[in-house]
């Protein structure tokens, strides 16, 4: 198993706040597919005001490549995903059209 964190923010707005997890707590049955086929076996999702903190376990198979190669084949991954930038922005630093960003582990209290 491997374990990613990443990071997106929202928009700064309540509303498309609000609307963002109301979509999160009824995910699209394509989606959490999607995800499974790709080689997640478990993803969590934190938000402290607009920042969001993704926790992603994988199995061996998995590969941010072949996950995204998944994605773009996918209409419904793609309709989501036009859908979710309604509420995201990117970070500071991203590249234009970059959505979540893989964070650095600095400090584990078990190594």
């Amino acid at each position: 198993m491997e374990r990613y964190t990443l990071t997106l923010d929202l928009k700064d707005d309540a509303k498309l706040i609000a609307e963002y997890e109301v979509y999160h707590r009824a995910i699209w049955p394509e989606i959490r597919k999607s995800i499974a086929e790709a080689g997640i076996t478990d993803m969590e999702i934190y938000r402290l005001g607009n920042r969001l903190f993704m926790i992603m376990e994988t199995g061996p198979d998995f590969t941010f490549e072949k996950k995204a190669a998944m994605d773009a084949a996918n209409p419904k991954v793609q309709e989501w995903e036009q859908l979710m930038w309604k509420y995201q922005q990117p970070i500071p630093g991203s590249q234009p059209g970059e959505k979540w960003r893989l964070m650095e582990k600095i400090f584990s209290l078990n190594q």
